[in-house]
């Protein structure tokens, strides 16, 4: 397991030095100069211009901006934004709140997906399982802002249960909704995917025996049935996890939620590449490690599996 785990950390190493390239190369280059669109419709002073380029490290060759930025990475260092701040510090402000965020969706659409994808599986074919494929049909075709403004109407303004408006980030049960929302595509595909393995594996060798032994329905299906089923929605869970950290630009705005996705909108927005570099920088490191975790858990799932 050890030698498994540090080949897969010697091998994010390429793969994260080939995202952060391919990330830093569409932000610096493509949207044009980032230094003449802080004046706006406004004729810069040419000085000021070559000043702030030479600040920044705009008059570099490409190349070079990013070797300094990599050598920057290294030290923890993310780099300065337009207005001064350090890129850490708008990240250290920004991350823990859609961390919270994020946290209240992953639990929302594991609890709630996995619950019915269970009860579908085992009900297949009859009432229950059409309803939670219908109900997750409507939850995927529905877009995100308008389930968003539609959960924000029907439960903060018309049946008071919840803040509209997020005030207090820190505030858990503020974030209760935003979650939901943010959690809901997730959600209805976990519930899909539960409900589809668990189907399937109700008709394999391994549930035949099992139940010709006379085991008790309980362990059969919580032990046999669910560990196995588990696998592939680990997975997705697993990948879902930076795009719910990710994602959240839509939910946050609707909401108001001061996080990751307002802050990269803003640097989108305003042409700061550093600060949108450094921020995606983090979620491919999440990505990266997620995924590792993934994959040590498919041994704890079906122990057939060993890692040499």
């Amino acid at each position: 397991m050890g030698r498994y785990v540090a080949r897969r950390l010697l091998q994010m190493i390429p793969v994260f030095i080939g995202t952060t390239l391919l990330i830093f190369l569409m932000v610096h280059w493509l949207p044009g100069d980032p230094i003449r669109a802080l004046w706006g419709d406004k004729v810069p002073d040419p000085a000021q211009v070559e000043a702030l380029r030479h600040k920044y490290g705009f008059d570099l060759p490409l190349w070079h901006q990013y070797w300094n930025y990599m050598v920057d990475l290294v030290q923890g260092k993310f780099g300065e934004t337009f207005g001064g701040r350090q890129v850490s510090d708008v990240m250290g402000e920004a991350f823990p709140v859609t961390i919270r965020l994020a946290i209240v969706a992953f639990v929302f659409e594991v609890v709630l997906g996995i619950t019915l994808g269970v009860f579908a599986g085992l009900k297949a074919g009859k009432a229950l399982d059409t309803v939670v494929l219908i109900l997750t049909l409507l939850v995927i075709s529905v877009p995100v802002f308008v389930l968003g403004y539609i959960f924000q109407t029907v439960f903060g303004v018309e049946l008071g249960w919840v803040t509209p408006n997020v005030k207090d980030s820190e505030d858990i049960s503020q974030l209760i909704l935003p979650g939901a929302v943010l959690g809901s595509l997730s959600l209805a595909y976990v519930a899909r995917l539960t409900r589809t393995t668990i189907s399937e594996n109700l008709r394999s060798d391994y549930m035949r025996t099992a139940l010709a032994k006379g085991l008790p329905r309980r362990r059969i299906v919580g032990v046999h049935l669910l560990r196995n089923s588990l696998i592939p929605v680990v997975t997705f869970l697993g990948t879902d996890i930076g795009a719910l950290m990710g994602g959240a630009i839509v939910t946050e705005g609707i909401f108001n939620v001061q996080g990751v996705g307002q802050q990269l909108y803003r640097a989108v927005n305003q042409g700061e590449g550093t600060t949108t570099v450094g921020i995606v920088t983090v979620l491919v490191l999440v990505f990266l490690f997620t995924s590792l975790i993934v994959d040590l858990l498919y041994a704890v799932l079906d122990p057939r599996i060993r890692y040499a």
